[in-house]
């Protein structure tokens, strides 16, 4: 007997540069992702925030699992800059993150040079048309 289609969480093992985003979504490592990123040491990984327009620390649970491995988070919010909530900033300072909010664009480039560079990033990148 067959269990059916088996629908699986968006993740890439692996680092890779953005090759391009827009249209809702993300081009890296020769595939495309609809919808926002998570972008860490052990991946890249579809994102879905529960409010994009007010982040939580419940949005990067698994962010704060490795903090370990990271010391830049770029957070790209969107077509335009938004600060980060006070609380999700505590939560990334008391597991020692330094926290970037910028533009998607902005993040995407950024995150592309620091992690040619080879540098301890992360990167949180909301979608955008």
């Amino acid at each position: 007997m067959t269990a059916g289609i088996v629908i699986r969480d968006a993740h890439f093992p692996g680092r890779a540069p953005i090759e391009a985003y827009g249209n809702g979504g993300f081009r890296f490592a020769d595939m495309s992702h609809r919808g926002s990123l998570l972008c860490l040491p052990s991946g890249v990984y579809g994102w879905e925030p529960a409010d994009p327009a007010a982040l939580t620390p419940a949005d990067f649970v698994r962010l704060i699992a490795e903090a370990e491995g990271v010391e830049i988070l770029l957070v790209g919010t969107g077509r335009n800059l938004r600060p980060l909530p006070a609380a999700l900033r505590a939560a990334l300072k008391e597991v020692r993150i330094s926290a970037d909010p910028m533009s998607t664009g902005a993040a995407v480039r950024t995150y592309n040079v620091l992690l040619a560079e080879d540098r301890a990033v992360a990167a949180a990148l909301i979608a955008v048309d």
